[in-house]
């Protein structure tokens, strides 16, 4: 994909956020929308990551991190940071990490 432009973020999600599967549905939910990035819990009790993909996409994933997320979570506050345009996607998949 030659000179194609592509959308990052940072995000960090704030509530009830961990222990409710938060993690592996954000991994579905970018999978599904052709994203990759990662995901991973926080000593804070937040969840944070970054995605990357096309623009629409990453606007899909970004309303379903503020506004859904996965079925028991509870979602306070969600940050992005660092939205950026980015040439080339900077990972190959989109993985959960310890």
């Amino acid at each position: 994909m030659a000179g194609a432009r592509f959308s990052s973020f940072d995000y960090e999600i704030f509530g009830k956020v961990q222990g409710v599967f938060f993690r592996k549905h954000t991994q579905k939910t970018a999978k599904s929308l052709r994203l990759v990035g990662w995901v991973r819990n926080t000593d804070k009790r937040t969840v944070e990551g970054v995605a990357q993909g096309a623009e629409s996409d990453v606007q899909k994933m970004k309303k379903w991190l503020q506004t859904e997320g996965s079925p028991k979570s509870r979602i306070d506050r969600a940050v992005f940071k660092n939205e950026k345009t980015i040439s080339t996607l900077q990972f190959e998949d989109f993985l959960i990490r310890r």
